[in-house]
């Protein structure tokens, strides 16, 4: 197991090499994070034997409970890529460097008022619904500036980009679409240069869409079944959140 997880890591770090050559950007512009929803510990352990440190987590109860065990290997950093409710806030910003999917106002305030009470400060990346499917969290485009603009004004929210989840079971042309409507949002963002507003990182890109994700300006590619092998459910399983809103 150990050695075709190295093999499929090697295999997913050629094929982000091509699509950088393609796209005529530097590799070292895009960085994996594996995404460790239903994964075992020990999987994840040889991932970081075979030199990975970035791990993202969907579930606050997953990552609750895999923090400990990964707690002795120094260089892990820990992001959160999952829909977050209200009431798992407390649990979320103690582990994680990064939160990709801060999608609405109330999610800011109330990560502000835990974060104030920890004295510290997070960051943090707003999550765009660039495929306007209703089964997906995140805001409509056309909401993206004023959203930013307001999770702004919370001084312990460092906003440091977006994120995106692109069209499910959609063709490349689709997809593209999605990554490259997040781009131009990042691009118009930039241009009215928002107080403590950094626009650096773009979270775009799953298992069967990267490639794409990388050409279209991708900074952060989110991988599971490519290094851990399939799931027992799909993909839009797990990214398709048939969940009421806590809001």
């Amino acid at each position: 197991m150990e050695h075709l997880i190295e093999k499929n890591l090697e295999t997913v770090r050629r094929q982000m090499e091509l699509a950088c050559q393609a796209s005529g950007r530097k590799t070292e512009e895009v960085k994996l994070l594996l995404a460790t929803k239903t994964v075992p510990i020990e999987k994840l352990e040889m991932a970081m034997q075979a030199g990975e440190t970035l791990f993202g987590e969907n579930k606050a109860q997953e990552l609750r409970s895999k923090f400990p065990l990964m707690q002795q290997y120094q260089k892990v950093e820990w992001h959160f890529i999952g829909h977050l409710q209200t009431n798992k806030v407390k649990d979320v910003v103690k582990y994680v460097k990064l939160i990709h999917s801060v999608d609405r106002l109330k999610l800011g305030q109330a990560l502000h008022q835990q974060l104030m009470k920890e004295n510290k400060a997070i960051d943090i990346l707003v999550q765009i619904n660039t495929s306007y499917e209703e089964s997906k969290f995140g805001a409509p485009p056309e909401a993206a500036l004023e959203l930013v603009e307001q999770l702004s004004q919370f001084e312990t929210l460092n906003i440091k980009g977006l994120m995106t989840i692109g069209k499910l079971g959609a063709n490349n042309d689709e997809t593209r679409h999605c990554f490259r409507l997040l781009k131009q949002i990042q691009m118009q963002i930039k241009e009215r240069e928002i107080p403590r507003v950094d626009m650096d990182i773009l979270s775009m890109g799953m298992s069967g869409d990267f490639r794409v994700a990388i050409e279209e300006g991708a900074t952060i590619i989110r991988l599971g079944t490519n290094v851990f092998g399939q799931r027992y459910l799909p993909d839009g399983y797990y990214w398709n959140e048939h969940i009421t809103h806590d809001d």
